[in-house]
């Protein structure tokens, strides 16, 4: 049998050395905790489509396809399979603002070299891993 489990994008924002964070809320899963902008593609979408439907949905930005960068990929198993795409967002138009209140309650820039102790633990891998040029990692196994 074939594997198959979700596919998530993750976009990572920095401005200087500050990454953009969001806490979630009311979505059943890690809430509470510090996350990047995120979401599962939806099937018959690349993941850099998916990345820039994320933002839009998400923070209520606007990204062009040649305006990201692949940090790296993740295959991850906490309870169930995942593979995670790391995409370092280069610029983008419009501010980030909280575009979904019902599912996060804060946003914030914060220290890349001072993250919440509240930061989901992979993430907080997948941001170091970004940093050290690490492209590949496998967590949770």
């Amino acid at each position: 049998m074939r594997a198959r489990f979700p596919v998530t994008v993750h976009l990572l924002f920095f401005r200087g050395d500050q990454i953009l964070l969001l806490r979630r809320f009311n979505t059943g899963f890690r809430d509470g905790e510090y996350s990047v902008p995120a979401g599962h593609l939806d099937g018959n979408e690349t993941v850099t489509a998916a990345a820039a439907r994320e933002a839009e949905e998400e923070i209520g930005v606007q990204i062009e396809a040649g305006e990201m960068a692949f940090s790296s990929v993740m295959h991850r198993n906490e309870g169930d399979e995942r593979v995670d795409f790391f995409v370092h967002v280069r610029r983008w138009q419009g501010k980030p603002v909280n575009a979904e209140t019902d599912k996060c309650d804060e946003l914030r820039w914060t220290d890349v070299n001072d993250l919440p102790g509240n930061i989901i633990p992979y993430v907080k891998r997948a941001i170091q891993n970004h940093h050290r040029g690490i492209v590949f990692d496998e967590f949770g196994w």
